[in-house]
């Protein structure tokens, strides 16, 4: 689990030193710079900041880095202790087995009134056409007592069996109607199954995430700023563990006056210049315009500055300049950039010198 934020950095190809101080700052600079079609900004160089945090509460069984250390997208931080994790899941495993065996005992069971449920009907049938015959053999001797031709007692003994073979119909068709009610009742009992069984299944899913998760993984590659948990700590779910930094997004935040911030456009060019390294421009080029002015930060030095409506502007580095400068990459140290406004206006000398990768 991850989140991620910005902060301060400074690409430290050209950085020797340099104090990390919260926020932007405005620093006063000489009145010189490149003349016509160039204004300039004042801030701090900034980068993504990434919080690799427990998803689950637990217990920090393992830390694989130190702060400092380079790493990869994907590659694991640390571990969290996954022992209840895994009794959990032995139990739901046990519990699917359970499951499993009573799906296969409800569908013995429905197989099993389903062939008792044969019976009866064979047994109505049976019955009915008894009853068929028992009728058909005493309108026979009714039409003979007619004519006198059998005896009365002969006649009662008929209307008996047809009374007989109506019964046996009646309790036919009632264990029919009994046998097709257990089926469903059978029939329940085995969907009543299948569902604890897709319950456990997804318990066990539910716990393999949770014990993968446990397995703290870098997002993307970067570099570890800090370590907030050790081995052997509790940490709370969504608590942090480790604080580390995108080193492929990497750029400067700052202000320019109201009055020019029209003539700022995405992807012109820009120079960034650090405090502590000012024979050593950085490339870089306008990612992002404010599209409403805002009043400049408290922490700005002069009056007249404080005064003016500023555009807040950023200047992305590229992705390809920092590869090279991963190991020299540190936070927090200022600088000012520079925007070309005029596509054709040419860099000084001082600035044309860019560091190239």
């Amino acid at each position: 689990m991850s989140t991620t934020k910005r902060k301060p950095l400074l690409i430290a190809a050209v950085v020797v030193a340099g104090v990390a101080i919260a926020g932007y700052a405005w620093f006063s600079r000489p009145a010189s710079g490149p003349g016509e079609g160039f204004v300039s900004g004042n801030g701090r160089i900034e980068a993504t900041e990434i919080d690799v945090a427990s998803r689950i509460p637990g217990r920090l069984r393992e830390l694989h880095v130190r702060e400092g250390d380079f790493v990869e997208a994907g590659q694991e931080l640390g571990q969290m202790d996954t022992d209840v994790l895994r009794a959990q899941r032995d139990q739901a495993q046990a519990q699917l087995a359970q499951a499993t065996t009573a799906v296969a005992t409800a569908r013995f069971q429905v197989a099993q009134q389903e062939s008792q449920h044969a019976a009866a009907t064979a047994g109505e049938r049976q019955s009915s056409a008894g009853l068929r015959a028992a009728r058909q053999r005493l309108e026979r001797n009714r039409a003979l007592a007619a004519q006198q031709m059998v005896s009365a007692q002969t006649l009662d003994d008929v209307a008996t069996d047809v009374a007989s073979a109506e019964a046996a119909l009646a309790s036919s068709r009632a264990q029919v109607a009994a046998a097709l009610s257990v089926i469903e009742t059978a029939r329940s009992q085995v969907a009543g199954a299948e569902s604890a069984v897709d319950a456990a299944a997804a318990a066990i899913a539910s716990i393999n995430a949770d014990i993968a998760d446990a397995a703290l993984k870098a997002p993307r590659a970067g570099r570890v700023q800090f370590v907030v948990a050790q081995p052997g700590e509790i940490v709370t779910g969504g608590g942090r563990v480790v604080n580390m930094i995108d080193l492929s997004d990497v750029f400067m935040t700052f202000f320019v006056p109201e009055a020019v911030a029209g003539r700022v456009a995405l992807g012109a060019e820009v120079r960034i210049v650090l405090d502590v390294a000012r024979d050593r421009p950085i490339p870089a080029t306008v990612s992002f315009v404010a599209s409403q002015a805002q009043f400049t930060p408290k922490t700005v030095e002069t009056a007249s500055e404080r005064e003016k409506l500023m555009f807040r502007v950023r200047a992305q580095v590229p992705a390809e300049l920092l590869r090279n400068y991963q190991e020299q990459v540190k936070t927090g140290v200022p600088g000012v950039a520079w925007i070309k406004l005029n596509p054709d206006a040419q860099w000084p000398a001082s600035l044309a010198a860019a560091q190239r990768d």
